[in-house]
C-alpha cells in the first residue's frame, strides 16, 4: 500500500519550488545588471585616468546623445566623478538586494527541511 500524501507538505514544496525559480531568475537578472554596471564603471574609470593626464587648457568634448558639446575639462572630470559614484552606489544596492534574496531563499529551504523533519517525527511517534 502506498502511504497517504501529506497535502500540506506537498503544497509547501510546490510553493518553495515556485519561490526558488522566481528568486533564482531575479538573482540572474541582478548578476547581469551588476556585470553591465561593472563594465560601465571600468569604462568611466579608464576615461577619468586618461582625462587626468591632459593639460588644463585642452579643448574637450562631451558626448550628449549623438552629438558632442565643447565642455570645460573640470566639468567633464566632475561629471565623471558623479557618474562613478552613482554607478558604485547602484552596484552596492544590487549586491545588497542579491544577498537579501539569497538569504530569503536559504531561510525558505530551511523552513521546509524543518517541516519535513517535524512530519517524520510525528509519523514516528504515531507508529510507536
Amino acid at each position: 500500500m502506498s502511504k497517504p500524501v501529506d497535502l500540506e507538505l506537498k503544497k509547501a514544496f510546490v510553493e518553495l519550488q515556485v519561490k526558488m525559480v522566481e528568486t533564482s531568475k531575479k538573482i540572474q537578472v541582478i548578476d547581469s545588471q551588476i556585470g553591465v554596471l561593472k563594465r560601465v564603471l571600468q569604462h568611466a574609470d579608464i576615461t577619468q585616468r586618461e582625462i587626468s593626464t591632459l593639460p588644463s587648457g585642452t579643448k574637450t568634448y562631451e558626448s550628449v546623445g549623438r552629438m558632442f558639446l565643447l565642455t570645460d575639462l573640470d566639468e567633464i572630470k566632475g561629471n565623471l566623478k558623479n557618474r562613478i559614484s552613482l554607478l558604485t552606489t547602484r552596484t552596492s544596492e544590487l549586491e545588497n538586494n542579491k544577498q537579501y534574496l539569497e538569504k530569503n531563499l536559504k531561510e525558505s529551504e530551511d523552513n521546509i527541511r524543518e517541516m519535513v523533519q517535524q512530519r517524520k517525527e510525528q509519523n514516528e511517534v504515531k507508529s510507536t
